[in-house]
């Protein structure tokens, strides 16, 4: 049986500003919700516009950062790979959810470029690191 490889790069706005939350052994986790806009000519040369949008987690020191300097609105580029999400609804429904697993959160596009203490913003948060515990938000 081969190994697969998953691996996704994605550069998008955050839809909302990032929370910071802990699990019970203390390790930051930060849930972000990016969308990337597309345009393209249909057929009929109709210009369409769509959205697609993504969730993402990203974990330990990295979480901290992104959620220090990141708000609604703010250009991110997010590489790392897939993770599904398996939880059971109300109802007893089994659902399924894929998003990113942050290895990397990179700041893009506009913003003050500075940190609250007046230092300049670093411009990518320092990797997650190996061992960080698994999350799930359900």
């Amino acid at each position: 049986m081969s190994r697969g490889y998953s691996r996704v790069v994605f550069v998008g706005n955050l839809t909302r500003d990032p929370e910071l939350k802990h699990l019970p052994s203390g390790t930051p986790v930060l849930d972000l919700s990016l969308a990337a806009n597309e345009s393209y000519r249909s057929k009929d040369g109709q210009t369409v516009d769509r959205v697609c949008f993504v969730n993402a987690v990203v974990m330990g020191r990295q979480a901290e950062a992104t959620a220090q300097y990141m708000k609604k609105g703010r250009a991110v580029l997010v590489d790392g790979r897939l993770q599904m999400d398996e939880w059971t609804a109300e109802g007893g429904q089994k659902r399924t959810r894929l998003k990113i697993r942050a290895d990397q959160v990179q700041f893009l596009g506009s913003g003050n470029g500075r940190r609250p203490n007046g230092d300049a913003q670093p411009n990518a948060a320092q990797p997650a690191g190996a061992g960080v515990e698994a999350y799930t938000p359900f």
